[in-house]
């Protein structure tokens, strides 16, 4: 539902019930992929199921001392 969607990517947030994890892996995945410059997005649809997309941008840089062309 919206309500959880919503809290998804806040530290501690977890739907499982107590002792069956941290609430932190959405929250942690979330903030590596906006620190790379990406985006995560989540559509759901309750009792239908979830899709998450990962967005990453394209880099380039030089390897092995030579420069990479595009």
């Amino acid at each position: 539902p919206e309500s959880v969607i919503s809290q998804i990517f806040n530290p501690f947030f977890t739907t499982k019930e107590a002792g069956k994890g941290t609430g932190l892996g959405m929250s942690i995945s979330h903030k590596i992929i906006r620190d790379f410059g990406g985006a995560l997005e989540v559509e759901s649809e309750t009792g239908v199921g979830t899709k998450m997309t990962i967005t990453l941008q394209k880099v380039l840089a030089a390897v092995a001392g030579g420069a990479v062309n595009a």
